[in-house]
């Protein structure tokens, strides 16, 4: 059982659902770069259509009434409101979030919005990107912009979605946009996406904003084995994936192992700048990681092991409940009184099941999975774990980073010649069991 309140939504990113990629003066940004350059796509798709919610957008939000959540998370592509990240803004692009947040907000779904999700402008990669510290300048400017105009329609908002994700896999490994190939070199990158995350809260509150948060991607960092130098590599690297955002947005510092490689690139002020209050903190939560140690003449001193006895989804996440219910009971006996509450900002699998011929798209393991994550954060909750919403990713079959459209993770499947809506069996599901917690919280 999950306490009265508590909010159910969905999750979405503007590159994986909105697809008019040229549309009404839309400029460029790096993951239609990207995604244009052979193999960098699993399926060779691009995000140039996604889902087409830029034309379809009132027909999601009738999706969206019919599930019966309260919240969707959504974010503004940049490079939609403003083509080149700087300089003039476009009205068009502007005039369209206006139109969703008024639909979302008639609807009785409250919107949370982020304001980067991956996408930044093309033209600000090319003059350096996140490498560059003029892009925390243009993105603080960008934040008070959509704080001023948005801010009295917006419940919550995140600044930077998954800071860890857009530091170590786009420049770090080059797996996602822009794919830069820097390996810790990266580590200036995630410290530059932290102080933008800092300045843009300022902004938005600035602006008017009464909730701001953050959505960060965290993981349960396992050793491969109880080898000393596999329990070290775990230890390093999860410092590097959890420990770089948790630490310095909650305690205004960097894990101790860490901080020498850290200290070139802070200036005076950074880390103050970085630990603004959270409203509440966003996790966003898939699979737990295993981790050894590598040979000395590797690239990297850890490497990513199978995690072996575990269901895994269609993507390879394995399924494993109870690790997120472990790490939300550790993350609030770690922080304490430095913690905010805890929205469940991303969770969800990835299952490739196509209609039947009736037309149902009948996704059982997604509803199996739903229901035992749902039951890992009423666990913790019990647990005394202030955890306030759950929002699944996503509402739609969408464009998935590097595995493009190859990836299921849609409560309602889109046909990807069509752009054709079908909500599938976890809708059903979804639905009925946000109804019943409804009914039984009042």
């Amino acid at each position: 059982m999950l306490p009265p309140g508590f909010r159910f939504g969905t999750s979405s990113a503007a590159f994986a659902v909105e697809g008019g990629a040229d549309a009404d003066g839309r400029g460029p940004s790096i993951w239609d770069t990207f995604a244009q350059q052979p193999g960098k796509v699993a399926d060779g798709t691009t995000c140039a259509v996604a889902a087409d919610s830029y034309h379809r957008w009132a027909e999601d939000v009738d999706l969206l009434k019919r599930l019966g959540v309260t919240g969707h998370r959504l974010s503004i592509s940049w490079s939609r409101v403003q083509p080149t990240g700087s300089g003039a803004w476009n009205q068009a692009g502007l005039d369209y979030y206006d139109r969703l947040l008024d639909a979302l907000n008639e609807a009785g779904i409250q919107p949370m919005v982020t304001l980067y999700h991956y996408d930044l402008p093309q033209a600000l990669e090319d003059d350096g990107g996140w490498l560059n510290r003029a892009t925390i300048e243009r993105f603080a400017e960008y934040a008070a912009a959509m704080g001023e105009r948005y801010a009295d329609r917006v419940e919550h908002w995140v600044p930077v979605s998954e800071p860890a994700n857009a530091a170590y896999l786009g420049y770090g490994l080059g797996q996602q946009a822009p794919g830069r190939e820097m390996l810790f070199d990266s580590l200036v990158v995630a410290h530059h996406l932290l102080v933008a995350h800092g300045r843009a809260a300022i902004a938005l509150r600035g602006a008017g904003a009464t909730s701001v948060g953050c959505a960060n991607n965290h993981a349960s960092i396992w050793p491969a084995s109880d080898d000393p130098a596999d329990v070290g590599a775990s230890k390093l690297f999860d410092a590097i994936w959890n420990g770089v955002f948790l630490e310095s947005m909650l305690l205004g510092r960097y894990p101790v192992d860490l901080a020498p490689m850290m200290e070139e690139f802070i200036e005076p002020g950074d880390l103050v700048t970085i630990r603004q209050p959270l409203d509440f903190y966003g996790l966003n939560y898939y699979s737990p990681q295993r981790v050894g140690a590598t040979r000395e003449d590797a690239l990297l001193p850890f490497e990513w092991r199978p995690l072996l006895g575990y269901p895994v989804t269609d993507a390879g996440w394995s399924v494993v409940p109870d690790s997120l219910r472990e790490w939300l009971i550790i993350f609030r006996a770690r922080f304490r009184a430095a913690l905010p509450p805890i929205i469940i900002t991303e969770n969800g699998a990835s299952y490739s099941i196509p209609p039947g011929p009736d037309g149902v798209v009948d996704d059982q393991v997604r509803i199996d999975y739903l229901d035992v994550y749902l039951r890992a954060v009423a666990e913790a909750v019990q647990r005394g774990v202030d955890v306030r919403g759950y929002y699944y990713w996503s509402l739609l079959d969408s464009f998935e980073s590097a595995d493009g459209l190859r990836s299921k993770y849609g409560l309602v499947h889109v046909d990807p010649e069509t752009q054709d809506r079908t909500p599938k069996r976890s809708f059903q599901w979804y639905a009925e069991t946000i109804a019943a917690q409804t009914r039984s919280t009042g």
